[in-house]
């Protein structure tokens, strides 16, 4: 008796079946990856605002007061030319030009003084939305929230 060679493939039903898990399990675990994603932006965004704050502690150190709304966070990259100039303004600056924009590329927003910090200054991104308000990751992150939370 002699035996026939079979293929040794895939039938189509068979990759079929296995595109087929691949989607489902795709379906359950891609929404989680995603939503972690967009939390470690506002994580960054957090860091950001507190990594910028002690940078302006630091100018505030240096120069007698911190920058005014005008002078605005370019202060921390280039020495003001308006009044109240700096004292002591360090060569190179306090911080390179890219420490000014969020996670979402969105510049962050210095008033002084603050709204919610009067005696200082507010420090905040708009979130994923560059808007003023909205909630989770369109929220907006301050100095005033995430200096309370350490």
């Amino acid at each position: 008796m002699q035996k026939t060679p079979r293929n040794q493939g895939f039938t189509l039903l068979e990759i079929m079946v296995v595109v087929l898990i691949i989607g489902m399990l795709m379906a359950l675990i891609a929404p989680r990856i995603f939503s972690r994603f967009g939390q470690a932006k506002v994580d960054i965004a957090k860091m950001g605002v507190t990594q910028l704050s002690q940078q302006l502690e630091l100018y505030k150190l240096d120069n007698g007061q911190y920058p005014t709304t005008e002078q605005g966070l370019d202060a921390l990259v280039h020495e003001p030319t308006t009044e109240p100039r700096p004292k002591r303004y360090p060569p190179g600056g306090y911080v390179n030009a890219d420490s000014l924009m969020d996670p979402w590329r969105n510049p962050y927003h210095y008033d002084r003084p603050g709204k919610n910090n009067p005696s200082s200054y507010d420090l905040y991104s708009y979130g994923d939305d560059g808007q003023p308000g909205g909630d989770g990751q369109n929220a907006d992150i301050g100095n005033w929230e995430v200096s309370a939370q350490r």
